[in-house]
């Protein structure tokens, strides 16, 4: 029998989630490294109050546009925090928010567009001259929205500076409030529907473990503004006070300065973010001295980098969090490494799931027990999970058994009970127990590495794929050393970090990458 607790059937409205943290600490900043395309006059220095005044202020535009309570607002422009107002404005009026990434092409954008039938399209000027170019707008979306200008067809927000502002719309709980969409590895994208109810599910967790952080740290986050992960964060730190820093451009030398300044007590990004982020551990602004928490979440971070991270910090006891989840659920699965276990520990073992609140199991894969050696599917029951994908409810239908729900990964469980997750079940090779070990092993005896990717070659053999610090040539010999414990993996193929095909969160596209690699080793 499972003990579960059941979530707060208070629905979590995006829209009033700024309005409210205002109303109680109205002063509290907000700081970005960029400017708004849609309110660039706002700055970079805010206020939760300036930021719930800049929600009213857009979703009052938006209604002058003609966007409704129950109508899509497809949001697809360049990647910007003003991505994250325009979604909280459109949750304000009760319309629902659909985050398209800035990095998918014309011809998917088209597609999940016609899945839509017609919503509501908010861009920008570069997305209409190049991915939406030759596209017929008026056929697809119901109207055009964009920051400024006067482009025919389309209306410019700035235009419609000064429209009354509208009293907020709650919709009921169950309703549709926000869509994401998945990674799309496997062909056009889903749109996962989330309710504000299943928002509120997802919510509960990390507002717990937020909740026994006993003096309010600044919060610095560098994540994609189009995923939901973005949107329970700030929801979480909005609700507790903290000041919040937002990060478009992740790269070290900008980086460093902003951190030096702000001096973050907790800092989150992809884990792709925390291997370039390596570089701030001995910055001589040490950008990184006051962070007390660090957060992963997204994919497993290799465990040296953890450790790396860790070393930067001067504050007593510093921790890393990782959580295991996934667009559908929401965080599931957690563990918490500090300095004297992150170099010890096992990559694949991502913790425990999250008490009365998350609860997985492991299903056997050709009806052999799970083990290391046989993974199972891994299923999860959560209140955060989302209710169906747009369009697609068989779909969706085939990834549930009740309340349970198929993940897409293998792995199994110890005997403490630990989830330990070994690979994506398409990801499979049939001679390697686990990619992602093999990753985590070989990077840890690599300092010279940056990442290193395990993907099936033309014949299905386990081929490393490696970018070097710097681009610096790789070894043959202490390659060789290093991978004495996996004689079955064929000669490694060094490529720039820049040519990895990477997901809007900065997973690495396995799949697509086995693409290619099969294009570039098979025979002519």
């Amino acid at each position: 029998m499972v003990l579960h607790l059941p979530a707060s059937k208070k629905p979590l409205r995006l829209g009033l989630i700024p309005e409210e943290a205002a109303a109680r600490r109205p002063g509290v900043p907000v700081t970005l490294d960029h400017d708004m395309d849609v309110a660039p006059e706002a700055g970079r220095e805010l206020t939760f109050a300036t930021l719930a005044d800049l929600v009213d202020d857009m979703a009052a535009r938006l209604w002058a546009a003609g966007v409704r309570a129950g109508e899509h607002l497809a949001l697809y422009k360049r990647h910007n925090f003003d991505i994250y107002v325009l979604a909280c404005a459109a949750s304000r009026l009760g319309a629902v928010p659909v985050l398209l990434s800035p990095a998918l092409d014309g011809t998917t954008v088209r597609a999940l567009l016609d899945r839509l039938e017609r919503p509501h399209l908010l861009t920008d000027e570069t997305k209409l001259s190049a991915e939406l170019a030759g596209l017929p707008l008026s056929d697809i979306a119901v109207g055009v929205v964009v920051p400024h200008g006067d482009r025919p067809g389309t209306v410019g927000l700035d235009s419609l500076a000064g429209a009354p502002r509208r009293t907020p719309v709650r919709l009921d709980g169950d309703q549709p409030a926000l869509m994401t969409h998945t990674s799309g590895t496997t062909g056009v994208p889903k749109l996962v529907v989330h309710t504000a109810l299943s928002l509120r599910g997802r919510y509960r967790p990390q507002e717990r473990l937020v909740s026994l952080i006993r003096r309010r740290e600044t919060y610095a986050v560098h994540v994609s503004f189009v995923h939901s992960r973005l949107y329970m964060a700030l929801a979480v730190m909005l609700e507790h006070g903290m000041p919040i820093v937002v990060v478009d451009h992740g790269e070290p030398e900008r980086v460093a300065p902003l951190f030096a300044r702000t001096r973050p007590g907790i800092v989150e990004t992809h884990p792709n973010s925390f291997v370039e982020w390596e570089e701030l551990v001995d910055h001589p602004l040490r950008p990184l001295s006051n962070v007390k928490y660090f957060s992963g979440t997204f994919d497993a971070i290799h465990p040296p980098t953890i450790h790396k991270l860790l070393s930067a910090s001067l504050r007593r006891g510093p921790v890393f969090f990782q959580f295991y989840g996934q667009s559908e659920c929401g965080p599931l699965v957690a563990r918490w490494y500090t300095q004297r276990n992150a170099l010890r520990s096992n990559g694949r073992c991502l913790g425990y799931p999250l008490p009365g609140m998350t609860h997985l199991r492991v299903v056997p894969r050709g009806g052999q027990r799970p083990s290391k050696k046989t993974p199972g599917y891994i299923e999860v029951m959560s209140d955060g999970r989302a209710v169906t994908y747009y369009a697609e409810d068989e779909r969706y239908g085939k990834e549930c058994n009740g309340r349970w729900w198929r993940t897409g990964d293998v792995g199994y469980r110890d005997r403490w009970g630990r989830v330990h997750v070994l690979d994506r079940a398409v990801d499979v090779i049939e001679n390697v127990d686990s990619t992602l070990e093999v990753e985590d092993t070989v990077l840890g005896r690599l300092d010279e590495l940056v990442e290193l990717v395990l993907v099936a070659g033309p014949s299905n053999e386990p081929v490393p794929v490696v970018c070097t610090r710097n681009n610096v040539p790789l070894d043959p010999d202490r390659w060789r050393r290093a991978v004495t414990d996996f004689p079955q993996l064929a000669e490694p193929v060094v490529l720039p970090l820049s040519e990895l095909p990477r997901t809007a969160t900065m997973k690495v596209q396995r799949i697509e990458l086995s693409r290619r690699l099969r294009e570039r080793l098979e025979p002519a």
